[in-house]
């Protein structure tokens, strides 16, 4: 009874995983969408900085209940840095890449990041991978590639800035995963501070005035985000990242919805074809997973976030 009350344990904290990577990729597009409007008015630096304090609007009541202190606290400190500085190279890069590229080629680049987080999954975190999946995930990226159409800019320098963070995007997970007995909290505030002090240093001799409007939509950028990287920070810490990485190609669904609801942007039939591949490969991914395969209950912090 006590192995079965503990099967059911796990799987329950698998499918919450899944659900908060789910509702995490949602508040990446809604970030996306936003972003791509802001840095056409205003530079990256400026847009990191505002982004940053409205971050802290939620992490505010979230380092009081946990203690400022814990902060510092942290174990494997290399790792730890190397985690803040691929999140911050991500945020950094997607916004120089999407100043320049349609949304759409940016998205691109970042759906190839299930195959990074699969391939770093296998060879980093121990989680194997088989065959079948890793041609579902390939499927999916090729779903990715006939649904977005990448354009001819392919070879630019910013599209080189979207393949960069893409893979930056990837190892931040993957560390994520890997430190999951650091708190939420933490993890998030201290890629937050990094960005702040990275735009503080990029907004030098850039800064621009804006309208009440402006600042508010880059607040609000940074409370989408870190309720974002709250969300899938604390998914990766329920349920292995192999399996949770096929659910990036959601973010595609979103684009299709939030392009049509704010850029009058109307799916063709390639991009229905493409995105439909992209949802059988996630799928049959999630099938194919053993659930019995997965962080014991035990191991999951209970920091209450």
């Amino acid at each position: 009874m006590t192995t079965k009350t503990g099967v059911a344990s796990a799987g329950n904290l698998i499918m919450t995983g899944v659900l908060l990577m789910l509702l995490g990729d949602l508040l990446f597009a809604l970030n996306d969408a936003m972003g791509k409007w802001l840095v056409a008015s205003f530079a990256v630096g400026q847009v990191l900085v505002i982004r940053s304090i409205g971050a802290f609007i939620v992490l505010g009541p979230m380092i009081l209940r946990q203690g400022p202190m814990a902060l510092f606290r942290v174990e494997q400190k290399g790792l730890q840095f190397i985690r803040v500085l691929m999140a911050t190279c991500d945020v950094a890069l997607f916004y120089a890449a999407v100043a320049y590229l349609p949304l759409a080629d940016v998205m691109t680049f970042y759906m190839a990041g299930p195959i990074y987080i699969a391939a770093l999954s296998h060879f980093c975190l121990g989680e194997k991978i088989g065959w079948r999946r890793w041609l579902a995930v390939l499927i999916g990226f090729a779903g990715v590639v006939i649904a977005l159409r990448p354009s001819t800019a392919m070879l630019s320098l910013p599209s080189l800035f979207g393949l960069a963070g893409s893979l930056a995007f990837a190892l931040s997970l993957v560390m994520s995963r890997y430190l999951r007995s650091t708190s939420d909290t933490t993890l998030v505030t201290w890629q937050t501070i990094a960005a702040l002090v990275t735009g503080i240093v990029l907004s030098i001799g850039h800064w621009q005035p804006a309208t009440l409007i402006d600042w508010s939509g880059m607040l609000l950028l940074g409370i989408v985000a870190s309720c974002a990287h709250l969300l899938i920070t604390r998914s990766l810490k329920l349920a292995p990242a192999s399996l949770l990485a096929p659910l990036q190609y959601t973010l595609l669904l979103w684009a299709i919805v939030l392009g049509y609801l704010f850029f009058n942007d109307i799916p063709d039939a390639q991009i229905i074809v493409g995105a439909a591949i992209i949802v059988v490969a996630g799928l049959f991914l999630f099938h194919r997973k053993n659930l019995k395969e997965t962080v014991p209950v035990e191991a999951v912090p209970r920091d209450g976030h």
